[in-house]
């Protein structure tokens, strides 16, 4: 009784598991590759562009006062045994001064450079989100996925993704 039962439970098992990979040979997968979309896509292209241009003056501004300060070190190490001791301390203050400001500038230039950008990606998920779901639709995926440790080539669909980003304005 016991080895009848066990008999069956095991042609149970082995029926369930037949049926999960006829099931899965069903399946339909695709990936996509993030990190080509960030660099290929042409509205990445467009938006670092953008970034630059919009940054363009600040960092101008950067260049300008790193050459200041370059200056000031120039002039302090040159002059620096011929000055008085009043205006050597005041060449040093305000080369301590320019530095910290510079500083200044330079860790906002970042962050706001930063928070542009993640904003920027953030605006080219959505969209390529969107254009996954329709292609996905489309073409009957049951499941794209954005990350894996491997994938083989045949389900990556990522160049379909950056044609239809560049054909969508």
């Amino acid at each position: 009784m016991l080895k009848k039962l066990l008999i069956c439970g095991i042609a149970g098992i082995a029926m369930f598991c037949a049926g999960a990979v006829a099931t899965a040979a069903q399946l339909k997968i695709g990936f996509i590759d993030q990190e080509r979309i960030t660099r290929e896509s042409a509205p990445a292209e467009r938006a670092s562009k953008q970034l630059e241009k919009e940054f363009a003056p600040r960092a101008q501004e950067l260049q300008r006062r790193e050459a200041q300060i370059k200056s000031l070190q120039g002039q302090l190490e040159r002059d620096a045994m011929t000055m008085s001791d009043s205006d050597r301390r005041a060449k040093e203050q305000e080369l301590g001064r320019v530095s910290l400001d510079f500083q200044r500038m330079q860790r906002e230039y970042r962050e706001d450079l930063n928070l542009r950008r993640n904003q920027e990606l953030g605006a080219l998920f959505e969209r390529a989100n969107r254009i996954i779901r329709q292609i996905a639709e489309a073409e009957k995926y049951d499941i794209i996925f954005q990350e894996a440790v491997y994938r083989n080539p045949k389900i990556d669909i990522t160049d379909k993704v950056l044609k239809a980003l560049a054909d969508s304005k």
